[in-house]
């Protein structure tokens, strides 16, 4: 459920480097996360060449229950959005880790991502 090749912030989001040699990282949100959301309807994400801030808002998730932040989990700049989500917002909850990612940074630092948590301590913080 929680995919060891990735790291996890406090906020339910995941990081994955998407295999290119830019540098940049692919960004999404838990199992966990779109679990308690519920059924995710609208998906408003940066713009591509945004500047994000670390911990700071920087999109939201709409869902039947509520709406939620979506975190920056390093500073950096945003390369590229999933698209997808705009007619397909569903992808979030059918495909946490794949088809429903969410955007592509290019961390201001390539080490900060190696600060985030491991799949066990991640799941640590959930009490599950």
């Amino acid at each position: 459920m929680y995919p060891d090749d990735l790291k996890y912030t406090q906020e339910h989001e995941w990081v994955r480097s998407p295999g290119e040699t830019d540098g940049s990282v692919r960004v999404g949100i838990t199992y966990y996360a779109q679990d308690q959301l519920g059924d995710i309807v609208y998906v408003s994400l940066p713009a591509v060449g945004d500047a994000v801030t670390a911990g700071s808002p920087c999109g939201e998730l709409e869902s039947t229950k509520s709406v939620s932040d979506v975190y920056a989990p390093v500073d950096g700049e945003v390369v590229a959005v999933n698209e997808s989500l705009d007619a397909t917002p569903e992808l979030v909850n059918s495909d946490p880790y794949g088809g429903g990612w969410l955007y592509e940074l290019a961390p201001a630092d390539a080490t900060a991502v190696d600060g985030l948590m491991d799949a066990t301590a991640y799941q640590g913080t959930l009490g599950e």
